[in-house]
């Protein structure tokens, strides 16, 4: 049995009491379904409560249960997902909902051990399905929560390291309250995400300030402490806008890797020595073993990932021979302008479309 001392049950208090107060009122907070919790613990990973919330509905909309998860085509589950970004969560999202169905008959399993042995679940997801679907006691520890934590605690050393965050594990884990686990670490978060901010916090609207370390010592903006990233890496990158007659080809990355899954405008990167030109006849010769002529510079635009950049550049280019093979690709599809839509793809490729929508490219509207 956990015992709790004074101090914990000081700052439960305190922060229950907040959160019924402040709490957002949140779609995902009004179902108490784990299938539907899960759902928005994953779209919530690295993407803005705001964001997420314009794609939730929709998602539920179309895939209501896990069952009906399972049952989707995968591209059909990338459409849905298009423009969340981070693919990889929705490819291990919809793999996690097959094997519920497989493994446990539908229904998402109540223990940790169980989740863990899913798809794409980590220990932070497991936690928050668990307390708030479930109302076990388990800890979470997201960013708002290292945040929160190390403020309080005054936790020094680097939160990225494996050492620190076992011990951050640890503080979350002790300050579970007996009751009301759903409530609390649903305030934990949001404490971090309204209040505890990475870039100035709240102090004076935080219900536990005179509990924390870092707002005694006037360190808040120092704390967390994080090792400095390494510098963002540049790609110059081609893409072919390949017509046959009134069809522009497509074609479908591996569904493993970044992106995985979705379709894009044929091309790859620049190697050092070539031009942009030879750059995607190489390209396409080696993914796709056909041979195309490329014409002029459609456009060219930036684009940002988590740990790299890329300036992404189109070409108008003609179909010339040779059958296609799947080299380097999963699938293609030669397909009219305007059936673009109905395709999954990433957000640079869209910045290609709103160029060929305005200039009306094939019809395209």
């Amino acid at each position: 049995m956990r015992v709790e001392n004074p101090i914990q049950r000081r700052f439960q208090k305190k922060l229950l009491s907040w959160y019924d107060k402040q709490a957002r009122s949140l779609p995902w907070r009004e179902t108490r379904d784990p299938y539907r919790i899960w759902v928005s613990e994953v779209m919530l990973q690295q993407t803005q409560v705001k964001t997420v919330e314009s794609y939730y509905g929709r998602f539920i909309g179309r895939f209501p249960s896990v069952e009906d998860l399972a049952r989707a085509a995968p591209d059909d589950v990338m459409k849905s997902w298009e423009g969340l970004g981070y693919y990889g969560r929705a490819r291990h999202l919809h793999r996690a909902a097959r094997e519920v169905v497989e493994r446990f008959n539908g229904s998402v399993p109540d223990t940790l051990e169980a989740l863990l042995s899913l798809s794409g679940i980590g220990r932070y997801t497991a936690g928050a399905i668990l307390s708030i679907a479930f109302e076990k006691p388990e800890a979470v520890l997201d960013g708002n929560v290292i945040r929160v934590l190390s403020r309080m605690f005054h936790v020094t050393d680097d939160v990225r390291k494996a050492s620190t965050q076992k011990m951050l594990w640890s503080l979350s884990e002790g300050l579970l309250p007996k009751r009301r686990i759903r409530d609390y670490n649903q305030g934990l978060m949001e404490l971090g995400a309204l209040v505890c901010r990475a870039r100035n916090p709240a102090c004076s609207d935080c219900p536990v300030s005179r509990m924390c370390e870092a707002n005694r010592l006037s360190l808040q903006r120092e704390l967390p402490v994080k090792s400095p990233r390494k510098p963002v890496p540049h790609h110059e990158v081609t893409a072919g806008i390949i017509r046959r007659d009134d069809r522009l080809l497509i074609t479908r990355r591996p569904p493993r890797g970044l992106l995985g899954g979705l379709w894009e405008f044929p091309g790859g990167k620049l190697e050092q020595g070539e031009t942009l030109e030879g750059c995607l006849k190489r390209e396409i010769r080696e993914e796709l073993g056909i041979a195309i002529e490329v014409g002029a510079r459609l456009t060219s635009v930036e684009h940002a990932y988590t740990h790299f950049r890329i300036t992404l550049h189109a070409f108008e280019c003609r179909y010339r021979g040779g059958r296609i093979r799947l080299i380097g690709i999963d699938d293609y599809r030669w397909i009219l302008p305007r059936e673009l839509d109905g395709f999954a793809l990433p957000a640079a490729d869209h910045k290609i479309i709103d160029i060929l929508r305005s200039r009306k490219y094939g019809g395209i509207e």
